[in-house]
């Protein structure tokens, strides 16, 4: 592959995570759990309720098919946003 050919492969994959991230974070938004967007779209800042505690980063990893956060311990398919954001939510809130 050439090298523009390897930076348009890049550049859709990052794309493809960034409406991965964007689709988490609106269905976070809906829980009431604060996030933003960082890293040039490449991460999300998960904000515990009440301020409470570190913030939690959130990834989309393992070849684009899982959000990942905790050092990558913790995982969930991104094809249930609403289920990771549900048990996203739980864990912050402890």
């Amino acid at each position: 592959m050439n090298p523009i050919d390897v930076m348009a492969v890049a550049y859709m994959n990052r794309t493809d995570e960034e409406r991965k991230l964007l689709r988490l974070r609106h269905e976070l938004t809906q829980l009431s759990i604060h996030t933003e967007l960082r890293d040039n779209n490449t991460a999300l800042l998960v904000h515990r309720p009440g301020g409470r505690g570190l913030p939690l980063w959130v990834f989309v990893g393992y070849g684009g098919a899982y959000f990942s956060w905790q050092y990558a311990e913790k995982r969930h398919p991104v094809n249930d946003a609403e289920g990771a954001a549900k048990v996203l939510a739980e864990y912050v809130s402890r």
